[in-house]
């Protein structure tokens, strides 16, 4: 950071190059443009589809499939571009979207479905880009909780024509805010690269999939204006954080997936608490806990006093059942079936953080302590 201060080159620039180009490598990704947050990838994932002229996109009043349990910002840029949500029920084990109800939520102007790999947990994602692949739909991934989880021999983020990730400070990285969308598909590289920074064609390459060629005179250029954009542009003191970040990545993956070993050897089985099934290899954002289906004589409310009288910090599973906010009344949407699950994990409920240090005896207290309820 000293050094990026001392360059006099704030805002984005060279480190945030670089760092794009070793985040890309590190998940297997052709493209990867960094911006502020992970909030800001999906609104400009979504964007960018909305622009898109060589290949499926999104207009007004189509459909996208989305679970019901997610963070906020998965379903605004949704709605924010007029497509209408379609919320569908979450698999009582893995937490993800429930892929069995899939079939019936799908309608005729169904067009896209956003998977999203809960809590480091991946999605079965070959099942869903086969599912997807079958019916003409495009597949995105909101991977902002699950960097480094695998599947199928690849990187979560990866199976969709664009995946989100999020760097910001209690994630699996930090650049204190921050956040990647990565892609394959140059056209929407492209589109990423102009409406991240206003809409203009000034970091589009001189031959690009947006305007075709760009003119000659940079002062012309410098103000150009083809998109409806925003300015979401990362600082360089994110760019070369994150930097410093990515060449710990598969420590920090390690470490989590050691601690998660330790905390599914104490609770797997337990007759109190059920915990999220791992798909494929999870990177372990958290620690899901859900009171079990048909137990009686505990109350959520009673564990959670419980544990922060214990000095151990809990909180709701991401968003819980999202479809039953006020917010939704303002959304343009329908509910596919009944969200069963989603509720069950709404009232019954919690998790706790993991972390790449070694956690081990925390993990040991929190089960000495939930062990205390008979």
């Amino acid at each position: 950071m000293h050094r990026v201060i001392g360059s006099g080159m704030f805002t984005m620039g060279e480190e945030v190059v670089a760092c794009e180009r070793e985040f890309a490598r590190q998940v297997g990704s052709e493209y990867a443009l960094m911006v502020n947050s992970g909030s800001s990838a999906n609104l400009l994932m979504i964007g960018a589809l909305r622009y898109r002229r060589h290949g499926a996109a999104l207009e007004p009043g189509d459909e996208v499939i989305v679970p019901a349990v997610s963070w906020s910002t998965t379903y605004y840029p949704v709605s924010q571009y007029g497509m209408k949500l379609v919320f569908v029920d979450i698999d009582e084990d893995t937490l993800n979207l429930d892929l069995d109800a899939l079939e019936k939520a799908v309608g005729p102007r169904t067009k896209a479905v956003l998977g999203v790999n809960l809590l480091g947990n991946p999605l079965d994602l070959p099942r869903l880009r086969e599912f997807c692949e079958e019916r003409g739909l495009i597949l995105l991934e909101d991977n902002c909780e699950s960097l480094g989880a695998k599947i199928g021999g690849r990187q979560a983020g990866n199976y969709g024509v664009m995946g989100t990730f999020s760097s910001f400070f209690s994630h699996h990285i930090s650049t204190m805010e921050g956040g990647f969308v990565v892609t394959d598909d140059e056209e929407l590289y492209h589109i990423l690269l102009s409406i991240r920074s206003h809409g203009w064609t000034r970091h589009l390459p001189k031959e690009n999939l947006v305007t075709g060629t760009k003119g000659d005179d940079p002062f012309e250029e410098s103000f150009r204006f083809v998109l409806p954009g925003y300015n979401l542009r990362p600082l360089e003191l994110q760019g070369a954080v994150g930097r410093e970040q990515i060449r710990k990545i598969d420590g920090f993956i390690e470490a989590r997936r050691k601690n998660a070993a330790h905390f599914v050897e104490l609770f797997s089985g337990d007759k109190h608490f059920s915990i999220q099934k791992e798909t494929g290899e999870s990177s372990w954002f958290g620690f899901a806990l859900l009171l079990r289906k048909g137990v009686e004589g505990i109350a959520r409310k009673d564990v959670i006093e419980r544990l922060e009288s214990e000095g151990i910090e809990v909180r709701p599973i991401v968003s819980g059942n999202f479809a039953k906010n006020t917010v939704v009344e303002r959304l343009d949407h329908r509910i596919s079936g009944e969200l069963v699950n989603a509720e069950w994990l709404d009232e019954s409920g919690f998790f706790v953080g993991n972390h790449h240090y070694d956690i081990r005896d925390k993990i040991d207290r929190l089960s000495e302590v939930l062990s205390r309820f008979e």
